[in-house]
């Protein structure tokens, strides 16, 4: 199978990258320069040239604060883009699989919430990638949405790594404790890509899923957790949201539910615990 990676430089497209070093598969990654998603042509140039079966659409705009001033810009991207990919995946017969976000809810929930939940974004960003995600719920292609939530990896910038920065620089941090989610493994996430393109046919009835590693936990444990595999003698404080603004508001709470994508895929769920230990040793 020929599969185009979009968004090759971030976090879940370097992962993938690292497994198909020992894939079946012939992958294709490519970066904006490479495979324009806001171009029709430039995808299907793509598509053509390397007789690409499915996509795994790893592009976004995900500057959630900077969304609320450039509103245009995560559309184009998170709503256009997506839009494009689908034509094309519809004109050459493609599956795809495109990445969403917990962001699309708006985190009144006290239980994890299911795929089929009302959606409600309180920000540009999640907006956008729900627009996104419908582009995909009404399409006539082969495809699903994979929605996860707090993305980390030993490539990139994100939480953990950062953590890591700061706990060697200072002696104590404050960190937010009052919202509540699921840390994910990104190379958990591309091993579950991959394993539902392994298996075939998809995107039926139900066209949304969760994959996020589980447990529910706040930045504030995540945090401690990591100061404490890295024996980092860094104090961590827990304080609200509110003492912690932002120019886009988060969901107070986004666990996910992953019970869906685990019958129909049989993919593996790791605990947030043991695969943050796994990313942490990889970055010794």
């Amino acid at each position: 199978m020929n599969i185009l990676v979009t968004g090759k430089n971030g976090q879940l497209g370097c992962e993938i990258q690292d497994l198909a070093i020992n894939s079946q598969h012939n992958f294709i990654f490519a970066d904006s320069s490479e495979c324009n998603i806001h171009n029709l042509e430039s995808i299907e140039a793509n598509v053509i040239l390397n007789k690409i079966d499915s996509i795994i659409n790893c592009a976004a705009y995900t500057a959630v604060d900077s969304a609320e001033d450039n509103e245009m810009d995560a559309l184009e991207t998170n709503l256009f883009g997506v839009s494009n990919i689908d034509k094309i995946a519809v004109k050459h017969n493609l599956s795809y699989i495109h990445i969403s976000t917990d962001y699309v809810f708006d985190g009144t929930k006290t239980s994890p919430y299911q795929p089929a939940d009302a959606t409600s974004p309180i920000g540009i960003y999640g907006t956008s990638k729900y627009l996104g995600e419908q582009v995909i719920v009404n399409s006539k292609a082969q495809a699903i949405v994979i929605r996860t939530s707090w993305l980390y990896s030993s490539h990139g910038n994100n939480f953990v790594k950062t953590m890591l920065r700061l706990g060697k620089e200072k002696e104590s941090l404050n960190v937010v404790g009052d919202q509540i989610g699921s840390p994910t493994y990104a190379l958990d996430l591309a091993q579950a890509c991959i394993k539902i393109l392994d298996g075939g046919e998809f995107g039926g009835s139900q066209r949304v899923y969760h994959y996020a590693n589980s447990g529910s936990i706040s930045w504030f444990d995540f945090a401690s957790r990591i100061m404490k595999e890295k024996k980092l003698n860094c104090k961590v404080n827990p304080i609200t949201t509110e003492k912690y603004p932002t120019k886009a508001k988060r969901p107070a709470y986004s666990v996910l539910n992953t019970d869906d994508i685990e019958r129909d895929f049989a993919v593996v769920v790791p605990e947030w615990e043991k695969s943050l230990s796994d990313c942490l040793r990889k970055l010794d």
